[in-house]
């Protein structure tokens, strides 16, 4: 049971990290609203790299942003959580490769490897928790700006760039889920009870006294009257 759970929530922190750079890269963060579009035949939609324009013939033109101090505070925020939850996913799928039950790595216990997966599920998890905060903190200022009346802008809408974003910060969350999950709670072993001797001596007075003396080195649980 704790194999198949390690296995499937590495496979979804794997699919999740594949989202997670897929919604990177996407130039389809947002997306101009057809409500402001002079004309249905053109697009305009930008990512947190590039803005693009396409036209119904099929012809596509992106323009880098030139500057990064000029760029908005959260988009500024929002490069830098995806690019930390990507090195962050990539280093929890290999530590719980290493962590696995079926995977063999010289005399490791079965303690440290239990650990090890732990580690792998927590680093899976803040990966997801970072992508959750990027995408749902340029989708909010996105929802702002369409419906701040003072905004004197573009409109835009949301775009697939943020719903992989979501999609890829559930599968991880899960994902580390499981992988936290599967690491059973174990109990520390009980002390072994303590072993004594007894010395019997007798008084003059005819009175038995019993002393209890350390245990012998040789382990011996005998007790002598």
């Amino acid at each position: 049971m704790a194999v198949g759970l390690q296995v499937v929530g590495l496979l979804l922190g794997v699919v999740s990290w594949c989202l997670q750079s897929s919604c990177t890269s996407s130039q389809v963060w947002k997306v101009r609203s057809q409500a402001e579009s002079v004309s249905s035949s053109q697009w305009q939609f930008e990512g947190l790299w590039m803005s693009c324009a396409a036209t119904s013939m099929g012809s596509i033109q992106c323009i880098k942003f030139k500057t990064v101090l000029g760029l908005p505070v959260h988009l500024q925020a929002c490069r830098a959580l995806m690019i930390l939850s990507l090195l962050v996913g990539l280093a929890s799928i290999i530590v719980s490769v290493l962590g696995l039950k079926c995977t063999k790595i010289g005399r490791t216990s079965e303690h440290v490897k239990e650990q090890i997966a732990l580690a792998g599920g927590i680093l899976f998890i803040l990966s997801g928790v970072f992508t959750l905060i990027a995408v749902s903190w340029y989708a909010a200022r996105v929802i702002h700006d369409f419906y701040d009346t003072l905004y004197g802008g573009v409109r835009f809408e949301l775009g697939t760039g943020l719903y992989l974003g979501w999609a890829a910060s559930c599968l991880a969350i899960l994902g580390g889920s499981m992988l936290c999950c599967s690491c059973r709670r174990t109990s520390p072993a009980p002390p072994s009870p303590r072993q004594f001797s007894y010395n019997f001596t007798k008084t003059s007075q005819g009175q038995n006294i019993y002393r209890a003396a350390p245990a012998s080195n040789s382990g011996s649980s005998k007790a002598y009257v």
